[in-house]
Parts: structure tokens; sequence; C-alpha cells
């Protein structure tokens, strides 16, 4: 029997809706977490000359066979847990046996992916994102990497204009165990007279695009669904993640022109599903900022009423 393997932790509610879903049309479901595994999820999977990987995966309740696969939901799972009492030089040669094997056998499905993840390792890139973007046919934003202070004031004297500063790398971290963000900052120019600290790392600088407010169009397949992103506070205007209180959504419309490479673009990262977002100037333009090939979705649903959910389950069952 056809079955949707899903890959996610257990407590991801934007994964249940797309599970609920999936069982509401009468798909048969295998969820797992990779946190499962050795100690609560069996891999015995085989590949001979006549056949190519089966077997199965089991847990204490279920088990799937690898042949019957049709498709993989692939969705931030946590990591293996490891048996206790081993060592730290144990653990890390266990987790990367765990992560050649399971990982390696499960990679090697020919199935639908939404999304493999290689492809998406590769996609989170943002300096890759912007130039496949720009070869694409979408508007992006004058961009600099760099850590240097001298290349950070010669790109502010070319643009003329205010400057941006975000991380290249997901934005989040802990310290002291409290879950932190690090913000898109609007520089001044005290910012850019004190640039210290600035040779420490990598860091992204764009222009600035004035914007009336922004869009998140989530891709699934084919499917393109746009929602209006309104900020009502100042902080929501340069980020509008540091305040989703003042956010209003409404559902709309990506123009053809952006459409049409936004596909081409999901093409070229090999990527089924992804959550973009843009910049739409008072004229109407739209500039691309980003794509999260694991981007959250489901408030944006919950807002504004757009299938996502029943998208992704299109497009792991080849509806």
């Amino acid at each position: 029997m056809a079955c949707i393997l899903v890959i996610a932790a257990q407590d991801d509610w934007p994964t249940d809706r797309v599970v609920k879903v999936l069982a509401e049309r009468g798909a048969e479901v295998f969820r797992m977490d990779t946190a499962e595994f050795p100690q609560d999820l069996t891999l015995a999977g085989r590949l001979d000359a006549v056949h190519g990987w089966h077997g199965q995966l089991s847990t204490a309740r279920r088990s799937v066979h690898l042949a019957e696969v049709t498709g993989v939901y692939y969705r931030s799972p946590n990591p293996f847990t490891l048996p206790a009492g081993m060592s730290e030089a144990e653990e890390r040669f266990a987790a990367a046996q765990a992560r050649a094997g399971l990982g390696g056998v499960i990679t090697a499905l020919d199935c639908r992916w939404v999304n493999h993840p290689a492809e998406m390792s590769r996609a989170e890139y943002k300096p890759l994102q912007l130039a496949a973007a720009r070869g694409c046919g979408l508007a992006i934003p004058p961009t600099l990497i760099t850590n240097s202070p001298d290349a950070v004031r010669a790109f502010a004297s070319d643009m003329r204009g205010p400057l941006i500063c975000k991380p290249i790398a997901p934005p989040v971290f802990i310290e002291e165990d409290t879950l932190k963000t690090v913000y898109t900052r609007r520089l001044n120019a005290h910012d850019l007279d004190d640039l210290s600290g600035l040779d420490t790392t990598a860091h992204l600088f764009q222009a600035w695009i004035d914007k009336a407010y922004e869009v998140r169009l989530t891709v699934a397949g084919d499917r393109l669904l746009a929602a209006e992103v309104h900020a009502d506070s100042d902080a929501a205007h340069v980020d509008w993640r540091s305040d989703y209180k003042s956010l209003t959504y409404r559902a709309t419309e990506a123009p053809g022109h952006v459409a049409d490479a936004v596909r081409r673009l999901m093409a070229r990262l090999d990527l089924r599903f992804a959550a973009l977002d843009f910049v739409v100037s008072p004229a109407g333009e739209w500039t691309f900022l980003e794509a999260n090939p694991c981007g959250q979705w489901d408030w944006i649903q919950h807002a504004t009423g757009l299938p996502i959910a029943e998208a992704i389950a299109d497009e792991l069952q080849g509806v």
C-alpha cells in the first residue's frame, strides 16, 4: 500500500495539520522523528541487484515498508537520542553512523520529496538564493556580504541611501537557556561611524527598499499562495517578525511575471516547498528578500484561510 513518510518533531503543529489533511483523504501515513532513532525506531533496510532500498522502519506501534513510500514530508526533525552512558567520543561516532545509515537510506528513497534535505541544505544559503533569484528574473536589493568596515562604508557611499543589516544564517540562538532572535536593523550615521566588531564574522548589508507592505509567498508544488503582511509599528515596518501583534494580513495574488520567475527559482533550487518574502514598494514593485525551504506557514493559513496544508498534501500525493 502506498504510504506518505512524515519526518518531523512529534510536537510540530504545522505538520499535525498536514497529517490531518492526509488522514482525512484516507492516505496511509507513517510519522517519525529522527529523535526516536535508535532507541525507539528500528531500521532494517536492504539493497540488492534486483531491488532498490526495501525493508522496514518500525516502532513499537507501527511499521512501514520502504518500498511502499511514495512521498516524504521532511520538516526540521530533532537530533538522534542516543543511549545513556556513552562517552563524548562514542556519542559523536554513533550520531555520525546514525546520520549516514538512517539518513542515507531514507534520502536514497526514489519518491516525491517536500523537500529533500540535501536540496534544503543547499538552498538555505542566502547568497545562493539571491544570485538564483536574480538569474530567474526577480528584482533583488543591492547586497554586500563582508567582514570589512571599509567595504561597508564604500557600499553606503555607492547606495546614497539607508542600509539595513541582517543575519546571513538563521537568526536565532540560545544564550543562558534563552532563545534569542537577531532582527533586521536599519542603520543610521552613528552605526556607520562605529563598525567595531564587524571583522569578527560575515555580515549581510542591503540597500533599504521603501515598502508599502511585505508579502509572504508560500509555494507548494505549482501553487503560489500569497499573503500581504501590513505592519502597524515602526519596528515591524523594518522587520515584521519583531512585532507580530501589530500585523494584519490579506490574501493576494503574485503578478504574473513574479509568479513565473518564482517557479523558475523553485526549479533551479530543486524545491517543492518554500516560504518566500518580498517587499512591495508604494509603486507596486515586488523585490525578493529570501526563501526559506522550511519556513513557517500555519499562522498565515489561520489568518487568511489560504489552503497551504492542503497544497502540501496535494504535492505529497501527486495530485
